[in-house]
């Protein structure tokens, strides 16, 4: 592998409430194992990731709520004076990836970002428009409905069948004293008409989705780092269970087996949106073998670290920042570097009365 320019530090920005998932202490340690100085920016909370010996220094956001762009813009330009030199910028969750993209602009010469539209991070992370975007690319997705009243919510999951999914388009903007989860499970129209009730207090549109049920082997997640064009540096699929994750396979360690639907399906969605950046997918096979595009998060995820190559220790993390240094990303005979399409799959059932 390439030095990496250890001269370039990490801020690792987490804007969502509470301890830092499993995914940011992955970033930190791999990072850090690295030889790069390791910055965190979050809201205060104790756990092992302010422990870790790979963090250089922890930076507390500077009120415990959401900050408004123009306040963590000031943050951020603050941080960069503290940092002394500019540093990557990686965001760790949905609303800082967001965010980030959209101060870009204001931002540049203090911190390396991925260079794409800035509202592509949105696009995808935004559960209403990824829907859209499934059925503009021709990729497999759930029966989705949004509803605009609750008598069509009821209507909705009638026609959609029970049980089935609701989701809130934008997670993270839900208040935490609302007490709405992201995602539940609806089992009667009634349920369904007194969640669209809450739409106002949860801050986004609520989505209705036909359940495709789980199974052995039916949950896969993809998680991968790309470059101008949409060219995969690094990635690699993998199988969700309950209680964890397993199979894990990097595609930059050499490929000898065709690539697995899933990958396939990353690539094309990537090379469409000429996406530039650390993309993560989670997907459902149904029970006729197509790979349903479930969510997409653009920014690490918990199962990164998964995703790694054994023999020089690459991963999703440590390849943005050789590629937004300047540095060469390697890459083994065989790897995945376009974005070819998906195999053509049946068309999806028809849909609810108003669909995503």
């Amino acid at each position: 592998m390439p030095p990496f320019d250890t001269e370039v530090p990490v801020l690792l920005l987490r804007l969502a409430p509470g301890p830092a998932p499993r995914g940011t202490l992955g970033a930190v340690r791999s990072l850090g194992r690295a030889g790069l100085e390791v910055h965190t920016a979050a809201a205060p909370a104790r756990g092992p990731l302010d422990r870790s010996r790979h963090l250089y220094r922890a930076h507390v956001l500077p009120a415990p709520g959401p900050l408004a762009p123009d306040r963590l813009l000031e943050f951020l330009r603050d941080l960069s004076d503290r940092i002394g030199r500019p540093a990557v910028l990686l965001p760790m969750d949905d609303r800082a990836a967001i965010t980030t993209a959209r101060l870009a602009g204001p931002l540049l010469g203090r911190y390396l970002l991925p260079g794409q539209p800035p509202d592509l991070p949105e696009r995808l992370a935004d559960r209403a428009r990824l829907a859209r975007l499934c059925r503009e690319l021709d990729l497999p997705h759930p029966e989705t409905a949004v509803p605009a009243s609750a008598r069509e919510a009821a209507g909705a999951a009638r026609a959609l069948g029970l049980p089935l999914v609701a989701k809130w388009s934008r997670p993270w903007l839900l208040p935490p004293s609302a007490g709405l989860r992201g995602t539940a499970l609806v089992r009667s129209p009634d349920q369904a008409r007194r969640l669209y009730e809450l739409t106002e207090r949860a801050g986004s549109a609520l989505l209705l989705q036909r359940r495709l049920p789980r199974g052995p082997d039916t949950d896969w997640f993809f998680h991968g780092c790309f470059t101008r064009g949409g060219a995969c540096l690094f990635g690699g699929a993998g199988r969700r269970r309950r209680a964890g994750l397993l199979c894990a396979r990097p595609v930059a360690a050499g490929r000898r087996p065709p690539p697995l639907p899933v990958e396939r399906a990353a690539l094309h969605l990537a090379g469409r949106l000429n996406y530039r950046g650390i993309l993560g997918l989670d997907f459902r096979r149904d029970r006729h073998g197509r790979y349903h595009l479930l969510g997409a998060s653009p920014r690490p995820g918990a199962p990164f670290r998964l995703v790694t190559d054994p023999d020089s220790g690459l991963d999703a993390v440590r390849a943005l920042h050789l590629d937004l240094t300047g540095r060469t990303v390697p890459a083994a005979p065989g790897v995945l570097t376009g974005a070819p399409a998906p195999p053509a799959t049946p068309a999806a059932p028809p849909g609810a009365p108003r669909r995503a």
